[in-house]
């Protein structure tokens, strides 16, 4: 247990962004409202950004469309946001109607500096795209003797100090990808579809972000969990939120309810706020954005590994 230099409170250090080293002088933080303090906001920004894994081991929970509108909806708002697709489908890519010279397969297997392989997508909007090429890059990096889940964070972490917010789109699997992507991120976001297999996803994603803790060092925090595909009219649907509610309360989001026009979004090349800017799907959308802003921006989300042993306890 350490000392916070700036409330006094004692915690145990775990992030990266707990401890500065102004001059020969070691600070520590016990959360990121400290280190504002105590750095200064600005000085803090130009430090760290928050960075954010959209994840779900399951396939068809509108994961590429959260982490896509969620992006571009924060980017929108003023903030510089970087979105990573580590999916060798390539859709965020797809969705935004960008291809990139290079990708993310680049910066793993080549090497290629960050600055040379982000396309600017929007206004405040970056993206680093990826291809069938990044299959090759998951051989790649089983190969390595050693630090095979930490190639993304050492090559990815310090170029996204110009970024306020990175968000990465993870694949349907647990594979070294999405561990690289686990390692570089702070939290995760994840979307579970309103059907009979709701909890079960939920709980694989659990236990993976606890084995990851556990086996690989790297504690990320839980956002929230995103109930998407809602339907009201189903009791079906129902009944998914409610026992999502039961198991995560607070740290459980408003649905996205089932809407035809983020399905159509992508077809066109669009967020849904640039496509359908007044469709239920664009203010749920906006409704998970200004809770992921606003009120979770002090890293209030508990540890994965405390997560896990509540539902553990419960039963789930």
């Amino acid at each position: 247990m350490v000392e916070c230099s700036v409330c006094g409170g004692r915690f145990s250090a775990q992030f990266a962004y707990q401890v500065a080293v102004v001059g020969q002088e070691k600070r520590l933080f016990c959360q990121l409202e400290c280190r504002k303090k105590g750095l200064g906001v600005e000085a803090f920004r130009s430090r760290r950004a928050r960075r954010l894994a959209v994840l779900n081991q399951k396939g068809g929970t509108g994961k590429t469309t959260t982490a896509v509108n969620l992006a571009a909806g924060i980017a929108e708002r003023g903030h510089e946001v970087l979105l990573v697709d580590t999916d060798a489908q390539g859709n965020v890519g797809t969705s935004l109607g960008v291809v990139g010279e290079k990708t993310l397969y680049h910066v793993l297997v080549e090497g290629a500096q960050v600055e040379d392989v982000v396309v600017p997508v929007r206004s405040h909007l970056d993206v680093i795209c990826s291809d069938r090429m990044l299959a090759t890059a998951e051989v790649w990096l089983a190969r390595l003797d050693s630090g095979r889940d930490r190639v993304l964070a050492e090559r990815l972490g310090p170029a996204t100090r110009k970024y306020q917010y990175v968000v990465i789109d993870c694949g349907p699997s647990l594979s070294l990808l999405n561990q690289n992507a686990l390692r570089l991120a702070d939290e995760v976001l994840i979307p579970v579809s309103c059907d009979y297999l709701a909890l079960v996803g939920v709980k694989q994603v659990m236990r993976t972000l606890k084995d990851i803790d556990k086996h690989l060092g790297h504690s990320v925090r839980l956002t929230g969990v995103v109930p998407t595909f809602y339907d009201g009219r189903t009791k079906l649907s129902q009944e998914a939120v409610e026992t999502l509610r039961g198991h995560f309360k607070e740290r459980l989001f408003d649905p996205i309810r089932r809407n035809t026009k983020l399905a159509e979004a992508p077809s066109h090349r669009q967020t849904i706020f640039e496509y359908a800017p007044d469709s239920h799907g664009a203010e749920d959308y906006h409704k998970l954005i200004d809770r992921f802003v606003d009120q979770l921006a002090k890293y209030t989300a508990p540890p994965v590994a405390r997560v896990a042993a509540e539902l553990a306890g419960r039963g789930a």
